[in-house]
């Protein structure tokens, strides 16, 4: 694949074709290839500089910008707006009006006066690429080239449903066991720093031998009052550290994704949503006619993990040899049996974005009852740790005192 070369985000002042200073921001090059495509869009820039990106990430303007439900919306309802007859620079406005994010509003109101300047949607949606996938622009140039708009409006707007409610279930199959695990780690330290040594005190007032179990304790109560700035520190550090590499080092984001299929119930779960991104951004690109080499490279960009990534373009590779992707598929040994089939079945039947959307369909109720049956078994599973933990260590600390009521 070619290399892509380093857009920079660009703030910028000037003056629209009314006559009326406007600010935004802007995704290009350089400030020269980001003046032009402002001028394109009919604005006459007057202060164009690269916008700050705020320390590891955080905070900062960057940290309030769009999200993909904005974008989820806001393709939905041009597509509501289309369908209605709505012409199309008025829809944007419409769109505009009903948006809730500002930022949202700003990009809808650049993407109107691109269109309003001549250019085409597609084209006004690549000026925004952190936002606008490519998947998301072929198919709305697709549609405008046949003058399916309308459709095609409605086909990313599905699409976009399908991948948020999909991604909305990973995330709650993965948030539940971390906030779990981080509030037990938090009520185990103040235990150990705070309310331990008013014990151990107190115990040391007893003169007497205490219990393996509180004396255990105790010990680690002590190591923790000593060290447990240190053991957050080096936490925090790692977990930044972690952070950096996963989001700027593509080999590490590759090598972690891959190994995250190895995990018991969670690799199973990562592998039935990304078979459900392929099936369902494979079967939306097809039916739009975009062609099938090609659907496969947005197929690539949408699977969410390096290894189907990686089987993807290898099977775009067959297919551009004149293999059919069925037996592709077969050789990659990484797709269920089922999805196979339906796809052999797709090809030659000729209803290969319907058997897929099928698939697709399928997978992501896969999804859903794994998700459910996943909370349902770590839910108990969750309790019983706390209970061990937070209750081991109260159990631990009152076990003197019981000892000395039955010696009374």
């Amino acid at each position: 694949m070619p290399k892509q070369q380093k857009t920079s985000t660009f703030t910028w002042e000037g003056v629209n074709r009314r006559g009326q200073n406007t600010k935004g921001e802007i995704v290009a090059l350089n400030s020269a290839y980001a003046k032009a495509q402002l001028r394109k869009q009919g604005i006459e820039p007057r202060k164009v500089k690269k916008a700050t990106e705020p320390l590891f990430g955080i905070g900062g303007k960057s940290s309030k910008k769009i999200k993909s439900s904005d974008i989820t919306f806001f393709t939905r309802q041009m597509a509501t707006m289309v369908k209605a007859g709505v012409p199309l620079v008025q829809s944007f406005d419409i769109v505009s009006d009903s948006a809730d994010n500002r930022a949202m509003r700003d990009i809808i109101t650049e993407i109107r006066d691109s269109v309003s300047s001549g250019n085409d949607f597609a084209e006004a949606l690549r000026q925004h690429p952190k936002h606008f996938d490519d998947l998301t622009c072929n198919l709305i140039e697709s549609g405008e080239q046949a003058g399916t708009l309308q459709t095609m409006l409605d086909k990313v707007a599905l699409y976009k449903e399908k991948s948020e409610a999909l991604k909305a279930k990973m995330k709650k199959a993965m948030m539940y066991p971390v906030i779990t695990l981080f509030v037990a780690f938090v009520v185990t330290i103040i235990l150990l720093v705070k309310v331990v040594p008013s014990f151990e005190q107190m115990f040391n007032n007893f003169g007497a031998e205490l219990p393996a179990p509180t004396q255990f304790v105790v010990n680690i109560s002590e190591i923790t009052q000593e060290y447990y700035l240190y053991f957050i520190a080096i936490l925090v550090i790692t977990g930044t550290a972690f952070y950096q590499a996963y989001k700027k080092s593509k080999s590490f984001k590759d090598r972690v994704q891959a190994s995250l299929l190895g995990v018991p119930v969670f690799g199973n779960l990562i592998i039935k949503a990304a078979v459900a991104r392929f099936a369902r951004v494979l079967s939306t690109t097809f039916a739009a006619g975009v062609p099938l080499v090609d659907a496969l490279d947005s197929v690539a960009g949408a699977v969410g993990n390096s290894v189907y990534r990686d089987a993807v373009y290898k099977i775009k590779e067959d297919v551009a040899s004149g293999q059919q992707i069925h037996l592709s598929m077969r050789s990659a040994k990484i797709f269920p049996n089922m999805v196979v089939q339906m796809t052999s079945i797709g090809e030659e039947s000729g209803a290969l974005d319907e058997m897929l959307s099928k698939a697709a369909d399928y997978y992501e109720e896969e999804v859903d009852n794994a998700v459910d049956s996943l909370t349902a078994m770590i839910e108990p599973a969750m309790m019983i740790f706390l209970g061990v933990v937070i209750g081991g260590l109260i159990v631990a600390m009152y076990l003197p005192i019981f000892q000395m009521g039955d010696v009374v």
